[in-house]
């Protein structure tokens, strides 16, 4: 099993995230991909799983000049893999995950886990979710 983890974090809060998928994924016996988005496209057509990591942005969005390039080049080609999403916020209620998970949704890909939300930094439980996240991908 390959597994891919792809993200984007300006302060550390999501990046803490996907080391906490990438161990869960690992402790399953995966073989993971740490990748940092910074705009360019990201083949995942090797991959069996896939994580997305980005933090609510702006009016509660995606990240719009890293993360959103390299997420709209592999969109399409998600469907059929194992795939979850997982981010940080500061602000607002989630909208910025639901209208993710719609969005993957329309590109015809179901969510292997709960999407993972952490206000801030990650607390325990928010690890937690993020390795058991990682973990099903495996």
């Amino acid at each position: 099993m390959k597994v891919a983890v792809i993200y984007w974090s300006q302060t550390g809060n999501t990046e803490a995230m996907a080391n906490a998928v990438a161990g869960g994924a690992k402790a399953k016996g995966a073989d993971v991909d740490l990748i940092v988005a910074d705009g360019s496209d990201v083949d995942v057509t090797s991959y069996d799983g896939v994580a997305l990591g980005c933090p609510a942005m702006g009016a509660e969005e995606l990240e719009d000049s890293e993360f959103q390039p390299t997420y709209d080049s592999l969109k399409d080609s998600l469907a059929g893999k194992k795939v979850a999403l997982f981010g940080s916020y500061g602000w607002g209620d989630g909208e910025w995950m639901r209208t993710w998970e719609a969005d993957i949704a329309g590109a015809g890909v179901t969510l292997a886990a709960e999407s993972v939300m952490a206000n801030e930094a990650p607390d325990d439980d928010a690890v937690a979710a993020c390795e058991a996240l990682g973990a099903a991908l495996a």
